[in-house]
């Protein structure tokens, strides 16, 4: 039987609609090569999490922005250096606190730009609370628009770029103008862009300032 030409012209017509429905019930694809977006680890964002009980503001961390190795954890470490010393690898961007038994905690660093890194052994000699900042001649001499108009210093606070803490390292009792210290921008950590200072995220630089004595020894490679 042959089938009349308006219901042809009908299912010509919806031929389509019933294509495009089909292909909205499918899942959506995901692009070929995309990486997964890995969960986010609860106890991590609790960690990273805003810090109400600090006197300047603290904001959580974007864990969806941060790359997993640069959050802080226990690893493995031999080292012939005494537990409690501080080693800092510039070249993986990371910092060690060496515990017992061949262990460390690793947190993720910022680091100095080629040819302002610190390297050798340090102590520290000062610790402080939301430091007061002041850029160095140098920087002022490489960035002066940048750093110029800083040259009298900046009161700690939430904008002030030595972040929550600071550690100051010290070499034969001198002020190395280095510091191991917290950061405002987040998305440095893992990268070469400081003007010499080792960067922290700022829940990590308090974790670590409450775990170090004045007197403790710092090794950058």
């Amino acid at each position: 039987m042959s089938v009349p030409a308006c219901s042809r012209r009908a299912m010509i017509i919806a031929l389509p609609l019933l294509l495009s429905a089909c292909a909205s019930l499918r899942s959506p694809v995901q692009p070929v090569g995309a990486p997964p977006t890995p969960p986010i680890d609860p106890f991590q964002a609790a960690r990273y999490g805003a810090m109400p009980d600090e006197p300047f503001e603290i904001q959580p961390v974007d864990l969806r922005k941060m790359d997993p190795k640069h959050l802080k954890q226990e690893v493995d470490f031999p080292t012939d250096q005494p537990p409690g010393t501080i080693v800092v690898d510039p070249h993986s961007r990371f910092l060690y606190l060496v515990r017992e038994n061949g262990k460390a905690l690793r947190y993720g660093v910022g680091v100095g730009k080629a040819g302002l890194e610190f390297q050798g052994s340090a102590s520290i000699q000062m610790k402080r609370e939301w430091p007061r900042w002041t850029p160095t001649p140098d920087m002022i001499r490489r960035e002066p628009e940048r750093y110029g108009p800083w040259r009298a210093g900046m009161d700690g606070g939430a904008r002030n770029p030595l972040g929550a803490r600071a550690l100051y390292l010290f070499k034969d009792g001198k002020d190395t103008l280095y510091r191991i210290h917290g950061t405002n921008e987040p998305q440095s950590i893992g990268k070469a862009v400081s003007s010499g200072c080792i960067r922290m995220l700022n829940q990590d630089v308090i974790d670590l300032y409450g775990r170090v004595p004045q007197g403790s020894k710092v090794v950058v490679l």
